[in-house]
């Protein structure tokens, strides 16, 4: 008769790998258990990447279906794929305006509106594809972020 004791399977770790965004290679953390919170992923990775919660928040993706997670009581499943990005303490500040537009006096007839931010400007009248739109939006919010 076998005893019990002799086929117990071990307690195993699960583990997730992460890779920043900027980074070729996969760092892993390990965990008890078939989930991870996204609270516990981000402080286990900032652990060992010695980052402080006051300097940078973590931005986390599945790298395999592009999904952000942004609650913090999100599970995460073990043996997942994700990428990370640092971003500011508290998020990124969003402003809703795209473009500050004055009037001016008629010029030779014509009135004319005046944007002040000439990346809005050429946002606003050039033809751009999708990416460039993107990463003007992208630049301008960033502008306004370290501006303001």
């Amino acid at each position: 008769m076998l005893s019990w004791s002799r086929h117990r399977l071990a307690p195993t770790m699960s583990c997730v790998h992460y890779k920043f965004f900027s980074k070729l290679n996969y760092d892993t953390v390990t965990f008890d258990g078939l989930y991870i919170s996204l609270r516990d992923l981000k402080l286990q990775i900032m652990g060992r990447e010695k980052l402080t919660a006051a300097s940078c928040d973590l931005q986390i993706t599945n790298a395999q279906i592009k999904q952000e997670y942004t609650d913090g009581n999100a599970l995460i499943p073990r043996n997942s794929l994700v990428i990370v990005r640092r971003i500011p303490a508290g998020g990124v500040k969003v402003t809703g305006k795209t473009c500050v537009t004055s009037q001016t006096e008629p010029v030779r007839g014509t009135s004319k509106a005046v944007c002040k931010n000439t990346i809005s400007h050429f946002f606003l009248h050039t033809a751009l594809n999708s990416k460039q739109r993107s990463l003007v939006l992208i630049f301008q919010t960033l502008t306004n972020y370290i501006v303001q």
